[in-house]
C-alpha cells in the first residue's frame, strides 16, 4: 500500500492527506437539519449528518488528493451510529480510490494488539470465512508499550501489504513532557525513530520506502529535520499544517531529496474552510467548494516550498 500511496502522490502532485475529523460545530446547518428531520436529534441523526458532510467533502476534493485520514474519535463519540458513519466513510473513500489512513492510535500488547491489527488492517475468521472489518489501508499506532504492541501490526502489514504510521513526535504543545525527555543521551522521540527505522526493515515496499511510517508534527520542524536523517526509508505523516500553525516553508525538511518521504495532513483547515474569512464567499452551502479551494492553496504552498528547496540544493 505504501507503493500505491507514493504513486498517487506522484499522480496528483499533492503530498496531502485530508483529515476527516468532523464535529457538529463544522457541519453546515442545512445538512444537520436534513438529518434531524429524518432521524431526530439523536445519535443516529448526528451520525447521518457527519456522514453526509464527509461525502460532500470527498466528492469535492477526491481528484486533487491521494489520501484521507478519518479520526475515529470523532465518530466514536456518537456511539454505534457514529461507528457506522466511520465505516461508510472508509468504504466511500476506497470506492473513490483514495488511500485511507485510519487515525485510530491503537497501542496494546498480546492478543489485544493482534485484535486491533486485524480490526483495522487485516481479516478476522468467522467460521470458514475471513472477513475484513474496517479495512483501512494504514492505521496510526502508539509505540509506547514497546515492540509487543507493534509486532502484531507488522505481521498484518506484511500479510495484507498495508501499513502503519507510528507516533514519534506529535504536534500537540505538551508532547515534550515525555517525548523530549533524555534517555541514553538522546531525546526519547529519537530513540523511537530509531526503532521505527528498524521495524521498517522488516516491512519494505517494492521501492525504497517501508510500510512502517512515522507521525511527526509540523509544529516541530527542527525535530523533523533530525528524524528525517534517522529514518531515511520511512514515510512521515505530518499533522499540524494550517490550523495548528505549520506552513509549507516549515515542512521541506520532512521530505527526502527525491521530493517524497512525507505526506502533510490538514483537517480543519480544509473541511472547515468555509468558516474561514478567505473562503467565506462560498457560504455554508458551498462548503465542498471551499474545501477544494483550500486544498488547491495548500498544494501551491507546499509545491512552492519544495521548488525553492530544490533550487537551493
Amino acid at each position: 500500500m505504501i507503493d500505491k500511496l507514493i504513486g498517487k502522490i506522484q499522480k496528483t502532485n499533492a503530498p496531502i492527506v485530508v483529515g476527516l475529523d468532523p464535529t457538529m460545530k463544522i457541519v453546515p446547518e442545512h445538512i444537520k437539519k436534513a438529518a434531524f428531520r429524518e432521524y431526530g436529534e439523536t445519535l443516529e441523526g448526528a451520525a447521518e449528518a457527519i456522514w453526509q458532510f464527509n461525502r460532500g467533502i470527498v466528492d469535492a476534493v477526491c481528484d486533487l488528493i491521494p489520501a484521507v485520514k478519518p479520526q475515529i474519535a470523532m465518530y466514536e463519540q456518537f456511539g454505534i451510529p457514529g461507528m457506522i458513519a466511520f465505516q461508510k466513510t472508509v468504504d466511500y473513500c476506497r470506492k473513490k480510490d483514495l488511500v485511507v489512513i485510519g487515525d485510530v492510535k491503537r497501542g496494546d500488547i498480546g492478543s489485544t494488539s493482534e485484535a486491533y491489527a486485524v480490526a483495522h488492517l487485516g481479516k478476522v475468521q468467522v467460521g470458514d470465512s475471513f472477513l475484513a472489518p474496517f479495512d483501512e489501508d494504514f492505521a496510526t499506532v502508539n509505540p509506547y508499550l514497546g515492540s509487543d504492541g507493534i509486532k502484531p501490526f507488522l505481521k498484518v502489514c506484511n500479510e495484507e501489504k498495508k501499513g502503519i504510521f507510528v507516533l514519534v513526535k506529535t504536534s500537540n504543545p505538551s508532547s515534550g513532557e515525555f517525548q523530549d525527555k533524555m534517555a541514553d543521551g538522546k531525546p526519547l522521540y529519537e530513540l523511537v525513530g530509531e526503532k521505527v527505522a528498524a521495524w521498517g526493515e522488516e516491512c519494505m515496499g517494492a521501492g525504497p520506502y517501508s510500510r512502517v511510517g512515522a507521525v511527526v508534527g509540523a509544529t516541530y520542524p527542527e525535530q523533523g529535520k533530525l528524524l528525517r536523517r534517522v529514518m531515511p526509508h520511512t514515510f512521515i505523516l505530518v499533522p499540524g499544517y494550517g490550523a495548528q500553525g505549520g506552513k509549507g516553508a516549515d515542512l521541506v525538511h520532512f521530505f527526502n531529496e527525491d521530493g517524497l518521504g512525507a505526506i502533510i495532513n490538514s483537517s480543519r483547515g480544509i473541511i472547515a474552510a468555509y468558516q474561514q474569512e478567505q473562503y467565506a464567499r462560498f457560504g455554508a452551502e458551498g462548503y465542498g467548494d471551499a474545501a477544494r479551494a483550500a486544498v488547491a492553496a495548500m498544494k501551491e504552498d507546499i509545491g512552492q516550498a519544495l521548488s525553492a528547496r530544490r533550487g537551493s540544493l
